[in-house]
């Protein structure tokens, strides 16, 4: 078992850092070991904690802590003597989602398999989450962005904090909100689905708990008293886990001018068939209101890549009837037209734009919501070719939810 805090354990962050953890390719061997760290292990009575561990990168998840988390969460739920699990992420974030940049490299090299096995690897992981038969605890202490919700939000409990900052950013960069993001954002109350979903815009730990996203709250510095106290626990009963929980969570108040505070609004304008419908009505709202919240939500959204947002609206309202599983069957295929097919210009352009040369203005192609067709999303949707295998889930041997 790794011990995540000795002097070994710092070695291999500093030599990682040197040549694993850097937003960029290099020449230098990884070896299968230096590899295993980016999920290192603790364990304490019958309870197990995974820990993502690249921290300079925001614990981003590559394809190997895919892999490696599966096998994990696997053995750990096989084990009769492990009750229960969890997981945090190491430094400031929880986990800011999929290595975007590496993927970005990738695509550039042309290498769509290992694109597909990127995928593959994180959608299974969540999948195996969702269906996990054993209590989970996920604690989001930090940065909790795209592919980092769908590792944590289908487990059991998920305790935020001051420190947590929720978000789907996907359409700022020409992406969809995928990692079951179509899932759990569409059981959201009301129309919040949409608006995160669309605007990528944040949400605080206290918002979490409010809307259900999270399960508890805690103050950060008391993160470490809950852990001491969860790992005293001998038992696999969720009940007697959330107890635990419960003694050291807070009662959080959202901010009065937060979206929390406007989930009328939201469904008066996030309600609408169509991207072009909900401008116009944040529009009639902001001119009616002159409320700088109206404000910033139109110009995220006119920031962000059209096409994006149409296939994003469509996503979250076609998981609303889906499961699970067939959410994250969908967002493969969703995934690999945004990285592979004839219009992943825009993810490139996106990255680009905001992480690479951060100029800060994407050519988006549509460059317009009305250049956008209804073929061009039906496409979106679609296989990349005929005989384009869907992502195979263990659907016969888990039961989704």
């Amino acid at each position: 078992m790794h011990n995540a805090n000795g002097l070994l354990g710092r070695i291999v962050r500093d030599k990682l850092w040197r040549f694993g953890y850097r937003r960029s390719f290099c020449s230098l061997k990884v070896t299968p070991e230096d590899l295993d760290y980016q999920v290192l292990v603790e364990g304490s009575g019958c309870s197990r904690t995974a820990i993502l561990n690249r921290p300079p990168a925001l614990n981003a998840l590559t394809t190997h802590m895919g892999y490696r988390l599966q096998k994990l969460y696997k053995n750990w739920e096989e084990d009769p003597n492990i009750g229960f699990v969890m997981m945090k992420g190491s430094g400031r974030a929880f986990c800011a989602g999929g290595d975007i940049v590496s993927l970005y490299h990738l695509r550039k090299r042309g290498s769509p398999d290992a694109i597909r096995e990127f995928f593959s690897s994180l959608y299974s992981f969540i999948y195996l989450l969702g269906t996990y038969l054993k209590p989970h605890v996920a604690i989001l202490n930090g940065v909790t962005m795209g592919g980092g919700t769908g590792v944590s939000i289908p487990g059991t409990f998920r305790v935020a904090t001051d420190r947590t900052i929720f978000a789907t950013p996907e359409t700022i960069i020409g992406f969809h909100p995928d990692a079951g993001a179509s899932f759990n954002l569409s059981h959201l109350p009301g129309r919040l689905g949409e608006y995160l979903g669309l605007t990528g815009l944040k949400l605080s730990g206290a918002e979490m708990l409010a809307c259900g996203l999270a399960t508890h709250y805690i103050r950060s510095e008391e993160i470490p008293v809950m852990e001491e106290q969860l790992k005293k626990l001998l038992t696999d009963d969720p009940s007697v886990v959330e107890s635990s929980l419960e003694k050291c969570a807070e009662v959080a108040h959202p901010e009065k001018t937060g979206v929390i505070r406007r989930i009328d609004l939201l469904e008066k304008c996030f309600s609408h068939d169509t991207v072009e419908e909900i401008i116009d009505s944040l529009e009639i709202e902001a001119g009616r209101r002159k409320d700088t919240w109206c404000i910033t939500t139109l110009r995220r959204l006119k920031e962000s890549s059209p096409l994006s947002l149409k296939v994003a609206l469509r996503s979250i309202r076609e998981g609303r009837l889906q499961t699970l599983d067939q959410c994250l069957i969908r967002e493969y295929r969703m995934s690999l037209q945004g990285l592979i097919g004839p219009m992943s210009g825009n993810f490139c352009e996106g990255v680009r734009a905001r992480l690479i040369d951060k100029d800060e203005a994407p050519k988006w192609d549509p460059p317009s919501l009305e250049k956008v067709s209804e073929d061009m999303v039906d496409n979106y949707f679609s296989a990349l070719t005929p005989t384009e295998p869907d992502l195979e889930l263990p659907v016969k041997l888990r039961e989704s939810i």
